[in-house]
């Protein structure tokens, strides 16, 4: 099966261009999301983990509240050091079960669903200086650890349903 490549496509010189940023910055907190993309890639080594493959998966996260979306590329090293968020991941995902031994599934994933916890990373541009932030995914959530589901006023105020009676 082939990898999906959610990065777009190159432009070519006398292309016609439309689409404005739509980046969004949601506020840190849980949500759902689906896996739109992956792709192999490198980690070229640091001082805390050494040269290894890894999984750059690309998720388009939802707030169910403001009907914001925003993606979230997240880069998943397939090192034992990080042996935890893989599995993390792949619990979210349902792929796999809480303390199961998996063999990795990667083209399985394109299309899961699964529910992680954002924060904000802030950083200063390199090159103007300019106060920069974005999501990043702070923790993939097991599906017991997701939030319910939310229950619209309608729901709430319906009189609960009682065995034996219609």
């Amino acid at each position: 099966m082939a990898e999906i490549n959610n990065t777009g496509r190159e432009l070519d010189w006398n292309d016609t261009i439309e689409h404005d940023s739509t980046f969004v910055v949601l506020p840190a907190g849980d949500y759902p999301f689906i896996v739109t993309g992956f792709e192999r890639g490198r980690h070229n080594g640091s001082e805390k983990l050494s040269a290894c493959n890894m999984a750059i998966v690309t998720l388009d996260v939802s707030d169910p509240v403001s009907g914001q979306t925003t993606t979230v590329t997240e880069n998943l090293p397939l090192h034992t050091k990080m042996e935890w968020k893989l599995c993390q991941f792949f619990t979210s995902v349902r792929l796999r079960k809480s303390g199961e031994r998996l063999q990795m599934d990667w083209p399985r994933v394109i299309g899961a669903r699964g529910w992680c916890r954002l924060n904000i990373n802030r950083w200063t541009g390199k090159r103007d200086g300019r106060e920069m932030e974005n999501n990043r995914v702070d923790k993939f959530l097991a599906p017991d650890e997701a939030p319910a589901a939310q229950v619209t006023p309608a729901q709430a105020a319906a009189p609960a349903w009682k065995a034996g009676t219609f």
